[in-house]
């Protein structure tokens, strides 16, 4: 059933294609861009190295009123607490003056961190091929190109595992919210997203391609695993449009989940331990981004 031929997302020689670019950032969003692009200096000043869009909004696939600001900043140096507490200001205002977007977030670090050999298949491949440069000089340039082989698998999504425990607290601390079922949404489209991916980067080096999509990563894992076709394609459709059901939450972190741990370690291992052992991306996702 694998695949040999390039599929969507490659170029000629088989390697991952950078999915997002300025020129496809919708009309309708193109203000709050510039507005980020206008005060990110102004916040960092001579400390920021670059910035990049990542998400739904460079791909050109943004929905007004649905879609989140996803950025990332590169320091010169390593992020402290106030940048952070910065970086959430920031999106906070922009998503208070501009109804176009719903929420979003930016994940901050150092310029170091970003082409470290540790990081060269996760964050780096994030930076490379997942955002787009909107400030900045690129980190791209000092990357390599990527393939969608075993290495990229366990390095991008190889640590769910270290996930679970969180996910299962987070999930109890929504019964004690004053509108449990609201607060639910959230968590149920975080969880599906990340889990769609993870499912797809277990199948990514067969499927031989790259897609951000949520129903194209669904169907590709399908095609591998028809016994869990049915979740995964139940759990794309989460992603975009999520409920605040329970029963969706228990499946995740007592079914799904330790499946593609246990699965996932077979096939292409655990992702290096990382100093602080905290995933730090939204869809790796520890959190790498992905659709919004």
């Amino acid at each position: 059933m694998a695949e040999t031929v390039p599929r969507r997302g490659l170029d000629a020689r088989g390697h991952i294609v950078r999915e997002g670019s300025l020129a496809r950032v919708p009309a309708v969003f193109r203000p709050v861009v510039a507005a980020v692009r206008d005060r990110l200096p102004d916040l960092f000043g001579t400390r920021l190295h670059s910035a990049y869009l990542y998400g739904s909004i460079p791909r050109g696939t943004a929905r007004v009123g649905r879609s989140d600001l996803d950025l990332l900043v590169a320091l010169h140096e390593e992020p402290t607490e106030a940048d952070r507490a910065g970086g959430r200001a920031l999106v906070e205002a922009l998503d208070q003056e501009f109804p176009q977007i719903d929420g979003g977030g930016t994940l901050l670090y150092g310029r170091a961190r970003l082409l470290s050999d540790l990081e060269t298949y996760d964050l780096g491949f994030f930076v490379a091929c997942l955002c787009t440069p909107l400030l900045g000089d690129d980190l791209a340039e000092h990357l390599p190109r990527y393939r969608p082989d075993g290495l990229l698998a366990r390095e991008t999504n190889g640590d769910l595992a270290l996930l679970l425990p969180r996910w299962r607290e987070r999930v109890a601390g929504t019964a004690y919210a004053e509108d449990p079922e609201e607060a639910r949404r959230p968590v149920v489209r975080f969880m599906s997203r990340h889990l769609v991916r993870t499912a797809f980067t277990l199948v990514m080096p067969r499927w031989n391609g790259w897609s951000s999509d949520l129903h194209e990563m669904a169907e590709a894992f399908a095609g591998y695993y028809p016994q869990r076709a049915r979740q995964l394609r139940s759990a794309a459709v989460l992603g975009y449009e999520p409920t605040g059901d329970p029963a969706v939450l228990a499946s995740y972190v007592d079914d799904l989940g330790p499946w593609l741990v246990e699965e996932y370690t077979r096939v292409h291992g655990v992702k290096a331990p990382r100093p602080d052992q905290i995933p730090r991306r939204p869809g790796s996702t520890g959190a790498r981004p992905g659709p919004s």
